[in-house]
């Protein structure tokens, strides 16, 4: 009989979000949900040992999680053969074959959940899911994630209608973000940014998650994400006298070279104004701790959003390159780079289809 819920989290904000959902849930819910930490593209460290104190989870589980490419045996279905005909039936073989290879390092038995839960859906188990017939609502990646584009829609150009009717109808290929046959939803944070009219998208706003959490189960997030939370709350009351404090977020932005002068000229165009600070993106190698041995950086594993939960943090400035910050309250100004900064670095052509 199936029972409870389950999360499939590939980032530290999936969690975060994971969190604020069983929030919402009556307390007669509590503890009846689990979450899965896919080892695709990120360390989760020992924050699986401290999410089960939460009260919230009962239980965590570890995905490592493969990609087409650990695979090569399914090189030869990924070629562009030149049109809709040759290249569908090795696609509707890849799909299938790769769910069946990822099988054996799924961690649980999906079947036995009421609800899932599924971050990235574009991800492999997004393909696994639907080649096992298991119904689950996909949750936007990241605040706003459809916003710049939809990569169901940049990933199948050409013959749309005929491959979203391969996927939603026959589920003999696999689209994301929705478009296949047992994704029942897709959880959006605002609707009216979604250049892209689907029946699926559903809006959850996320500052309305937010504005409900308490006073305790903030105290529960900063104890689940933040390991050494005296150590920060020490960091923390260093900088209050340090003048005009800029808070700069990495991103993991084109090579590592590139990515380097990008924070090198932000930090040198900001740091006449006070004193900067890097919070360092979950997923950037960048070797911040060498190149930039002064700046004061918050861990990778803390969510951006947690800082929202620290009475005594305040920045006069927050600044990023891609990443949304409409759920900032810890900054005064919002400085949002986008495209046109991201030009002077890489060639236009690299960021063509992002919508700002």
């Amino acid at each position: 009989m199936k029972s409870g819920r389950i999360y499939v989290c590939h980032t530290f904000y999936h969690v975060y979000i994971s969190f604020l959902k069983e929030f919402a849930r009556p307390e007669s819910d509590k503890g009846n949900a689990s979450i899965v930490l896919s080892k695709l593209s990120n360390d989760f460290g020992d924050i699986g040992d401290r999410i089960p104190a939460s009260g919230y989870f009962k239980e965590v589980f570890v995905f490592d999680e493969k990609r087409d490419t650990e695979f090569p045996e399914l090189a030869k279905y990924r070629k562009n053969r030149g049109n809709i005909v040759l290249n569908m039936i090795p696609r509707i073989i890849f799909t299938s074959k790769f769910a069946k290879l990822q099988e054996k390092y799924v961690p649980v038995d999906f079947k036995n959940y009421e609800e899932i839960y599924v971050f990235c859906d574009n991800d492999p188990i997004g393909i696994y899911l639907n080649k096992k017939r298991i119904h689950y609502h996909a949750v936007e990646d990241g605040l706003n994630y459809l916003a710049s584009f939809v990569n169901a829609h940049a990933d199948n150009k050409g013959h749309f209608g005929i491959k979203k009717f391969m996927s939603m109808k026959l589920n003999l290929i696999f689209m994301q973000d929705g478009y296949s046959k047992y994704c029942l939803d897709m959880e959006v944070n605002d609707l009216s940014l979604i250049r892209d009219d689907f029946c699926k998208y559903k809006e959850v706003p996320r500052a309305g998650l937010e504005a409900a959490v308490t006073e305790e189960q903030k105290e529960v997030l900063v104890r689940v994400f933040v390991k050494k939370i005296d150590d920060l709350n020490k960091s923390i009351a260093n900088t209050k006298n340090s003048g005009k404090n800029i808070l700069i977020l990495t991103e993991p932005l084109c090579t590592l070279d590139v990515r380097e002068r990008i924070f090198r000229d932000l930090y040198d165009r900001f740091s006449p104004e006070g004193t900067v600070f890097f919070k360092i993106h979950p997923r950037d190698e960048l070797d911040y701790d060498t190149l930039f041995p002064d700046v004061f950086k918050f861990d990778k594993k803390v969510p951006m959003e947690i800082l929202n939960f620290f009475p005594s943090l305040h920045f006069d400035k927050i600044v990023s390159v891609f990443t949304q910050l409409g759920s900032i309250k810890f900054a005064d100004e919002k400085v949002y780079l986008g495209v046109k900064f991201m030009d002077n670095y890489e060639d236009k052509s690299v960021h063509a289809n992002i919508v700002e």
